[in-house]
């Protein structure tokens, strides 16, 4: 792993309000270059609105987020992809109508800078390194939970980032659909790209992550290490309540 100063994401003070709700409160964390970094909390904690605010879709009300060390806080989804980073949703929604290379080579050809050469040989390798086993002229309306997180995966690999966000690919997945799905995550990460992932399921968290972040109705309530964070009384009460002693 990378020099520990070596953020790549950096939140200083995010908040996001949608009317009078704040859904995110001053949040200011950091992903590390090299690393999988984990984003948990309770359901409606604001983990999605933050990943969200990082990826650009929808802009922090205040505070700042820098990417790669270059201030990103404004910046569009489409900017912040030629900067280097992508995302998978909790909901895949490609092109139902195009088949599955299509829909990595759309992610392919929109999503560099640069023309590449070869965007149908790029989108096969992308299918190929997420072990993507139907064919490739499969529409994509026609597949199945676990075939829709291994495309969204390709499509946002598609575009060569150096950091990735990933909003709860393992959910609705079986017991023997996770195992292959993390190592295609170690796998990624291997290459060298830094991941942020948002996850509900213990098994990935504890398997994958190397440092959490804990939210808790918009606030940061811990950071750290893993094994450290999982057993903080803070997120061991906000995951689980804590019965009023009466």
């Amino acid at each position: 792993m990378a020099n520990n100063n070596n953020y790549v994401i950096e939140t200083t003070d995010l908040t996001k309000r949608f009317g009078g709700l704040v859904a995110v409160n001053r949040v200011s964390m950091n992903v590390r270059e090299g690393e999988i970094m984990g984003l948990i909390g309770p359901n409606g904690a604001g983990k999605t609105t933050l990943l969200n605010a990082i990826a650009g879709l929808n802009n922090a009300t205040s505070g700042a987020v820098h990417l790669f060390g270059e201030e990103t806080t404004t910046c569009s989804p489409e900017e912040m992809c030629h900067k280097g980073l992508s995302r998978t949703f909790q909901i895949p929604v490609p092109f139902p109508k195009l088949s599955v290379l299509d829909n990595v080579m759309v992610a392919a050809v929109f999503g560099h800078k640069k023309r590449l050469k070869d965007p149908v040989k790029h989108a096969r390798e992308q299918l190929s390194f997420v072990e993507f086993e139907l064919p490739e002229d499969t529409l994509s309306e026609q597949l199945n939970t676990v075939q829709l997180k291994r495309l969204d995966l390709a499509r946002a690999l598609a575009s060569n980032p150096k950091v990735m966000l990933l909003d709860e690919l393992a959910s609705g997945l079986t017991e023997r659909e996770l195992e292959p799905l993390m190592k295609i995550i170690a796998k990624i990460r291997d290459k060298g790209i830094t991941i942020l992932m948002v996850e509900h399921i213990m098994q990935v968290i504890m398997g994958l992550c190397e440092r959490l972040a804990v939210i808790n109705f918009g606030n940061k309530i811990a950071e750290g290490p893993t094994k450290e964070v999982s057993q903080d009384p803070k997120v061991i009460e906000a995951y689980l309540g804590v019965e009023d002693e009466d």
